[in-house]
């Protein structure tokens, strides 16, 4: 039996944060125990300013463009965005883009990631996966804005989920956004991913793509027409409301599957009723670094909390964020809505992103039976705030 005790404890079970609280667990990281110390001078590992929290669940990240980090201009918008990555994508020789995947999925563990809904478009990352204790579901994310392609691409991408198979990885295919495919192809991916029982969608990212679906205008709109490319319909609706009708084209609603918006920023009250509609299992990815860094916004984290919509938190990829650091994120949510407190982020961070992936028997909390992995966030002020300072590492 191994016991650590530390100035606060998120058990994430429902009884609030335990001040001087102590876990026990056995030598495969199974939770025995969680109380209060007895006697702080007593305990033979106490961590002072720390806080010991179940491992963190990383709703979405793109670990395979890990080589990415440092080659992007920031506040560039969307559609700036979309051109660098299209310009940058795959010039690094594979043995290094292999190498940095591992490095990152090395780091992402010993900061407490025990878990993550990956985004691959190829196959650099399946053996480090496959290998790593960290779990992955991986979303193969297809493109195509010409509807006749839709065949073609579909095949490839099916082709590529057995590959991913084959490695012993959860993997199924799933739409990018809107404004990447054509009609066919977000209803033909989404088909193929809501076989699998989950969904990974980048949805109202930013106002440049609700510019885009509800006036046909805009810079991305430009970007698209510069390139003789096929534009998405305009609906005069929003994107998000565009998406929810063509997965209705699979099957009529609810759906029962495990649907993830990623980052929602421009979210408003019609999408969360329609969500809420037609959708009885959607999950909330918020990204805040990755928002800022392409066009410094952020998701309206008041409204999606007043919603009852489930949010969990993502780092998103080191094309469109400094590091992979789930603590990082949750500093900047405080910073920027400080009446949210640590253990409602935590819950986010850990509990919801192990109910998307179907693993909240086993991750999330630190609770007698369950296996969530053991973390310590450092320096943190009183009343449970993280600093500049706080960091996050592995106990176990």
């Amino acid at each position: 039996m191994n016991r650590i005790a530390a100035s606060y404890l998120f058990p994430l079970d429902g009884r609030g944060p335990v001040q001087n609280g102590f876990v026990e667990y056995d030598d495969e990281g199974t939770i025995l125990r969680t109380g209060v110390c007895e006697d702080v001078a007593a305990e033979p590992h106490f961590l002072a300013g720390c806080a010991l929290v179940p491992g963190f669940v990383n709703t979405h990240c793109h670990i395979e463009l890990s080589y990415m980090r440092g080659l992007f201009r920031r506040g560039t918008g969307m559609a700036g965005f979309i051109d660098q990555i299209n310009a940058l994508r795959d010039t690094a020789p594979q043995a290094e883009r292999i190498e940095t995947i591992r490095s990152r999925m090395d780091q992402l563990w010993q900061r407490g990631v025990q878990a993550m809904a990956d985004i691959s478009n190829g196959s650099d990352s399946f053996a480090i996966k496959a290998a790593s204790p960290l779990y992955t579901r991986t979303f193969l994310e297809v493109f195509g804005t010409e509807p006749e392609d839709c065949p073609k691409v579909m095949e490839a991408v099916l082709a590529l989920q057995r590959q991913a198979q084959s490695f012993g990885l959860d993997a199924a295919p799933t739409p990018h956004a809107c404004y990447t495919m054509s009609p066919e192809l977000v209803t033909a991916s989404s088909a193929a991913g809501l076989a699998s029982g989950y969904l990974s969608f980048h949805s109202e990212e930013t106002p440049e793509e609700e510019e885009m679906m509800r006036s046909g205008s805009g810079p991305m709109w430009e970007n698209r027409v510069r390139a003789g490319m096929s534009t998405p319909p305009v609906t005069g609706t929003s994107s998000l409301l565009y998406f929810l009708d063509r997965l209705e084209k699979v099957h009529p609603a609810p759906f029962d599957e495990h649907i993830l918006l990623v980052h929602e920023v421009c979210m408003d009250a019609e999408g969360i009723a329609a969500v809420k509609a037609k959708l009885r299992h959607p999950f909330i990815a918020l990204c805040p670094l990755s928002n800022i860094y392409i066009h410094d916004a952020l998701p309206p984290v008041e409204l999606l909390r007043g919603s009852g919509l489930t949010l969990t938190v993502g780092t998103d990829s080191l094309s469109s964020n400094d590091d992979l650091d789930m603590v990082s994120e949750l500093f900047c949510l405080q910073e920027n809505f400080p009446q949210v407190s640590l253990e409602e982020m935590l819950g986010w961070a850990c509990t919801n992103g192990a109910a998307f992936l179907g693993k909240e028997d086993v991750l999330g909390r630190l609770e007698a039976g369950m296996r969530p992995g053991i973390v310590c966030i450092d320096h943190l002020a009183d009343g449970a705030r993280l600093t500049t300072a706080s960091t996050s590492y592995r106990i176990r």
